[in-house]
């Protein structure tokens, strides 16, 4: 793949279960190249839209990781995980068949607008220069502090109960597991999220974007060739 002189911004659907970083690491190997780097980190078990720049446009990706995003998955109620996610088992259990679509878009409304978060114990962000996630698993105590978002549309897709479909649009530095987390408890009955797939950075949509197994075969093939 011909890198221009000012450099170029690919887009990738992350698959579940790689890395942000497995993907910037493997497509550096291929395209041979030490300036690439992400706009805006995606879980392990999140999939969707990663803005992957490379050379030269590394310098415009800090402007990108400011972008709105625009994000569809599955909550699901009555259950809870020290990750908020998948990726711990799970921790409690309660019923929820007694939760009513209103209550559900009661506690929606909540959590719409400007809000203070507090993200995941497992997550990427730096405690005393080591990642939390590293702390959480080995089981060291952690204080994280709550960051001011926004939620600008929690919009309800789809209600089959334990679980809720939705589409979230929001700003920079939302932790979508944490939402999840948030409906659970003020439904009273916990939550974690199931599913997750980002689908929009600002204009960027997953549409145009790139497999990640295509864009593999598309770069080792023009190796081959060269």
């Amino acid at each position: 793949m011909n890198i221009p002189e000012e450099g170029s911004l690919l887009l990738v659907n992350k698959p579940k279960k790689w890395t942000s970083f497995d993907v910037v690491n493997k497509l550096r190997y291929l395209l041979k190249i030490k300036k690439i780097g992400h706009a805006g980190t995606l879980d392990p078990l999140a999939q969707g839209l990663l803005l992957i720049g490379v050379g030269k446009y590394t310098k415009k990706l800090e402007g990108l990781q400011g972008l709105d995003k625009t994000y569809e998955g599955i909550i699901e109620i009555g259950k809870t995980t020290p990750s908020f996610d998948l990726e711990t088992p799970f921790d409690s259990s309660s019923d929820y068949t007694h939760v009513t679509p209103q209550e559900i878009a009661t506690a929606v409304e909540a959590l719409t607008g400007d809000l203070d978060q507090m993200p995941p114990i497992y997550s990427a962000i730096k405690v005393n220069g080591q990642r939390a996630y590293k702390s959480a698993r080995k089981n060291e105590s952690i204080e994280l502090k709550s960051r001011r978002i926004k939620v600008f549309k929690f919009e309800i897709i789809h209600i089959l109960l334990p679980e809720i479909h939705f589409k979230i649009v929001c700003s920079k530095g939302t932790y979508i597991r944490s939402l999840a987390k948030d409906l659970g408890d003020l439904l009273g009955v916990g939550g974690y999220l199931k599913e997750l797939v980002r689908t929009q950075v600002g204009d960027y949509k997953l549409e145009n974007a790139f497999k990640l197994d295509q864009l593999i075969d598309q770069i080792n093939s023009e190796n081959e060739s060269n």
